[in-house]
């Protein structure tokens, strides 16, 4: 019998796009710290946000909150946008849905998988169920 994925020489019968597999990493990666996570709300209760007031929310220093924004920024989670010499953050809606439709789609797909090894048919009862 012929495996779906791999071909009778052992190789993958379609291409992997290594780079932007890479990128969702990144992606992923950037909102799977619980500083960034609590950067992400503060940032969603307001429209636009300057770095010294996500700092005094969290009670961290501005180098710490920079360092993270800067990581939320580079994957896109984050924008700024200057206003004379202050810069004010806000988020990319858009790539947060991105994100929430990754995690729906991983989670249909482990929900399929669990699915294949549950019993099929009538449950075996026993005399004392």
């Amino acid at each position: 019998m012929k495996n779906k994925i791999l071909e009778e020489e052992g190789q993958l019968n379609f291409p992997l796009d290594y780079a932007g597999i890479r990128k969702t990493l990144i992606l992923l990666r950037s909102v799977n710290h619980k500083v960034r996570q609590r950067i992400i709300e503060i940032i969603g209760q307001g429209k636009k946000i300057v770095v010294t007031d996500i700092c005094n929310e969290m009670n961290l220093d501005q180098s710490a909150v920079s360092q993270h924004l800067a990581v939320l920024r580079q994957s896109g989670v984050v924008q700024t946008e200057r206003q004379g010499k202050y810069i004010f953050y806000f988020l990319n809606v858009e790539k947060l849905y991105h994100i929430q439709s990754l995690v729906q789609l991983e989670a249909i797909q482990n929900e399929r998988l669990m699915a294949a090894f549950e019993p099929q048919g009538r449950k075996r009862q026993f005399f004392w169920q």
